[in-house]
């Protein structure tokens, strides 16, 4: 295995520029695999509570960030292990957002930073994600503050997303069937647009 600087360098490299932001929320099987083949090994050592020494610097916790965060949504679509990484992944967000590790990355990949803020069903997450990507990421575009937005409005109806229920096992509420009737996220991305 590669060096830990030599990984995360490797995530980076992967993530920011060989996939690059027009394929960061594409639904793509083949990048799926890819990421799979590629980090799900690194993705699992860090499930198991190793990688820690990559929060001390901003690059390597921005792709520390991503293994965690994003990588699992990507490597797991519609299965509970999409989320199973996500509160590691918020510890380290707040403690690098409290150490201002964020405003060293530029735009856009500062918005991993804010990521596991905007997945968390917990709604102060969510105040703060919108705030963060309302002060901290001026020259990012409405899109990322309009998706900020809509996963908080989400939450601040349901207290928790329901389009993670199936994946997670859990029971569905008839305001959460209505909801996932009527369009689900994108229409509540459009309500916000609105």
């Amino acid at each position: 295995m590669a060096s830990p600087d030599g990984i995360a360098n490797e995530i980076l490299e992967f993530w920011l520029n060989e996939i690059g932001p027009s394929g960061w929320y594409e639904v793509n099987s083949s990048v799926d695999r890819k990421i799979r083949d590629k980090f799900q090994k690194t993705w699992e050592i860090a499930k198991n509570g190793g990688l820690k020494d990559w929060l001390s610097k901003s690059r390597s916790t921005l792709a520390y960030l991503i293994l965690t965060d994003q990588f699992p949504r990507n490597m797991f679509r519609e299965d509970g292990r999409a989320y199973s990484t996500d509160k590691i992944a918020r510890a380290a967000t707040k403690i690098a957002i409290d150490k201002k590790m964020d405003l060293r990355v530029s735009e856009p990949e500062r918005q991993f930073f804010y990521l596991p803020l905007m997945h968390s069903e917990c709604l102060t997450d969510q105040e703060k994600c919108v705030c963060l990507m309302t002060k901290r990421m001026p020259d990012a575009g409405p899109t990322q503050l309009i998706h900020a937005k809509a996963h908080r409005e989400v939450i601040r109806k349901f207290g928790r997303f329901p389009y993670r229920n199936t994946a997670l096992e859990r029971k569905i509420t008839a305001p959460e069937a209505a909801f996932l009737d009527q369009g689900g996220y994108g229409a509540a991305v459009a309500a916000v647009q609105a």
